[in-house]
């Protein structure tokens, strides 16, 4: 074992704490270790120099990730394929004769009226597996008891399930982001986004700009988001478009069909700086709070990723290619409303195969998921983003 005299360290450490000196720069390089692999470190008593020293305590890091993705999961079933969506379409009025009645009419109430009804098939999944080798015997020799060894294989079992979580994650917002792709992408076939705004794809920045800057000095979006009064105006749009989700509509879904989503079936996820930053900038300095506060919403650090330093040019951007074909590179994102049938994961299926090598004697286990990832454009969307004029 390795031993460092830090007297001198810990004499300046003291002068710096009492006052008597100025901070200066400490040499921490013998205080803290980093840890290296295994092989390359040293191993010797202080003693005789010649004893192994041994492994006195052994932390296995086994800490289960719950996952940061929004819940859209649907239900599973065991039999069958294909996922079918049924819906009534909105019957149109007639005249009431009861009002026009003629003498020596006929009133013939035997028409059939067929009813309208909308029928939408999703006959697809995607599926991975994460295979995995487990011994016993062979690496008895590394642990001091039955417990050590438990703990790690604990510990490998609790790393696939992590890696399986961050995988379901990543595949979840896959589909959030061909919502987003495909609102953006209809709404705006030139990828003109800083434009102007729609009632599905709206740009709070254009909004707010018209609003309260018209003729003057516009907000820019790098600096949307340490603005109290775009937040405000943030909210308030937010809040209304909820509102209106609510009132049955043709204007909130790609297909232009009669929706409503009550705010209990309304899906909220925002950006996670869009809603910190209303916490930060709004929140704080609000006597009435609860007036400007934004709707009860899932929280994502990026949509697609981080970039190399969480720069909001990263975290806010998509760049994909939608189910439809479409290419959309658009970056400003805040937030999306959807209704709770818009977009999910149906038959989310996960299990585990196990295979034994008597011969060599080890566990082979294949740890497989699959589920069908759909979206459905019938349904109420609508995207929040910021976006300078071009």
């Amino acid at each position: 074992m390795q031993v460092n005299q830090v007297y001198e360290l810990m004499n300046t450490i003291t002068q710096e704490i009492l006052g008597e000196s100025v901070i200066v720069q400490e040499d921490l390089s013998n205080v803290v270790e980093l840890g290296e692999a295994f092989e390359n470190a040293g191993g010797l008593d202080n003693f005789v120099r010649s004893l192994n020293d041994h492994i006195g305590r052994v932390i296995f890091v086994n800490r289960v990730y719950g996952g940061r993705a929004p819940s859209v999961l649907m239900d599973g079933w065991e039999f069958g394929s294909v996922l079918e969506k049924l819906r009534a379409n909105l019957p149109a009025a007639t005249e009431n004769e009861s009002w026009e009645l003629s003498d020596g009419m006929s009133y013939d109430p035997n028409v059939f009226y067929k009813p309208s009804i909308s029928v939408k098939f999703w006959n697809s999944k995607v599926t991975f597996e994460i295979p995995i080798s487990l011994t016993e015997r062979q690496v008895k020799s590394a642990f001091s008891n039955a417990t050590q060894l438990n703990a790690f294989l604990s510990m490998i079992e609790t790393a696939i399930q992590n890696a399986m979580t961050v995988k379901l994650d990543a595949l979840i917002m896959r589909t959030i982001n061909a919502g987003i792709g495909e609102t953006l992408a209809d709404a705006f076939p030139n990828a003109d986004y800083g434009d102007s705004s729609t009632t599905r794809a709206v740009n709070l920045l254009y909004l707010y700009n018209t609003t309260y800057n018209a003729g003057g000095s516009p907000l820019a979006a790098a600096d949307a988001l340490s603005s109290a009064d775009f937040l405000r105006f943030a909210s308030y749009q937010l809040m209304l478009y909820s509102d209106r989700l609510e009132v049955i509509s043709k204007l909130f879904n790609i297909e232009g069909t009669d929706k409503f989503t009550p705010k209990s079936r309304q899906k909220v996820v925002m950006l996670s700086e869009f809603k910190r930053a209303a916490d930060v900038y709004l929140q704080s300095d609000t006597f009435h709070n609860e007036l400007t506060r934004f709707p009860a919403a899932d929280s994502v650090t990026y949509w697609q990723g981080s970039g190399t330093g969480y720069a909001f040019a990263d975290t806010s951007s998509i760049n994909i290619k939608t189910p439809a074909g479409d290419t959309v590179e658009a970056s400003g994102i805040l937030g999306v409303i959807f209704d709770r049938d818009a977009l999910g994961v149906a038959n989310l299926d996960r299990r585990v195969t196990t295979n034994y090598n008597a011969k060599a004697e080890f566990w082979n286990q294949w740890h497989k998921m699959d589920a069908g990832y759909f979206l459905d454009e019938s349904e109420n969307m609508v995207v929040f983003y910021v976006a300078d004029a071009t």
